[in-house]
């Protein structure tokens, strides 16, 4: 049976497209496929369309309103994931059009579907005081403690993504000075980020432990889990909710939300609180525009106002008088 335009463009988009054009990191690309995944499943489930005989023609902008439809209201998907899943379809049909100019029309009239707007996540960050407990929670007495201890210091001091912890070698940290690591980021961008003085006595020590400073063993992961692989990003949440845990025990009012992904934000704002510009904090964070990092300042700005109110509600403020006594005024505004 002769491969569907579909199938054709699909995969040439996923294997060709994305990792040697766009140059984006194997769990970008499984991410773009599990959208196509949904897709087909839609297709084929909710429009007996069957799989082999799916072309581009069946496609459509109805066809794509229908499926984030179904996403919303079948999947309980929300507005973000929503969004996530056309993003996809949009980078799909962007790419299609130059490639069957016939198409074209089709194309862009899904491409003007608009993303939905959602309310805006507050930044999840921790005091510093929140953070000190969480990082001083793992055993230093046994390996595994204090492989945690590094695992953790690591994730906070650099501000890295933990799927950029993960993919670190131990041929990727540098303790000569000036210290730091080489981290793999989004785009297949390398960025090297510096380290703070503690946690390069954590990591020479960590990589002495696990005879990871020789030469040889370069390439070897520098966190490990117990089967001697790479930790998965479960695995490192699995590490961190221990902690967590752990505090939220001896401090019931500790209540906060905290991920791998929560260290990362907190490395950003208190960086920004002690100074340092949003183009640096761009840069360290490896962000790609200096819009997202912005969400560090909007969020350290709404700390601010609620401390001002909170000033303003204990602080007794005179009474003003109000401006509809003021006949001569409300006249005036009348006879406009």
């Amino acid at each position: 049976m002769k491969p569907t335009d579909f199938s054709v463009h699909m995969t040439s988009f996923l294997t060709h497209y994305l990792a040697a054009q766009r140059n984006l990191s194997p769990n970008t690309i499984k991410a773009y496929r599990d959208v196509f995944t949904l897709l087909l499943r839609f297709c084929r489930d909710g429009h007996g369309i069957a799989l082999e005989r799916l072309s581009l023609a069946h496609i459509d902008a109805p066809l794509v309103e229908a499926f984030l439809d179904h996403l919303g209201k079948d999947r309980h998907a929300s507005i973000r994931t929503q969004n996530h899943r056309l993003a996809v379809l949009h980078a799909f049909f962007r790419y299609v059009q130059s490639d069957v100019p016939e198409r074209m029309l089709q194309c862009q009239q899904i491409l003007a579907i608009p993303l939905q707007r959602h309310a805006r996540q507050n930044v999840g960050y921790l005091s510093k005081e929140d953070l000190a407990l969480i990082l001083a929670q793992p055993d230093l007495r046994s390996r595994e403690g204090r492989r945690d201890a590094v695992l953790l210091s690591v994730l906070y001091d650099t501000g890295a993504r933990v799927q950029e912890v993960i993919d670190l070698s131990a041929g990727d940290v540098r303790l000569n000075s000036p210290a730091q690591v080489r981290l793999m980021g989004k785009g297949r961008k390398m960025r090297a980020v510096p380290l703070m003085d503690a946690t390069v006595q954590l990591l020479r020590d960590h990589l002495r432990e696990n005879s990871l400073d020789r030469p040889e063993h370069a390439d070897h992961p520098l966190f490990q889990n117990r089967q001697g692989e790479r930790f998965s990003r479960s695995g490192v949440r699995y590490v961190l909710q221990n902690y967590v845990q752990a505090v939220r025990s001896d401090h019931p009012g500790f209540t906060q939300p905290v991920s791998p992904h929560s260290l990362r934000h907190t490395k950003g704002m208190h960086l920004l609180q002690s100074g340092v510009s949003l183009e640096i904090i761009r840069d360290f964070l490896g962000h790609v525009d200096v819009k997202t990092t912005q969400i560090y300042a909007r969020a350290n700005l709404e700390m601010k106002r609620k401390a001002l109110e909170k000033v303003a509600d204990d602080t007794p403020l005179p009474k003003m008088p109000s401006w509809t006594q003021n006949k001569t005024l409300l006249e005036w505004l009348h006879s406009l």
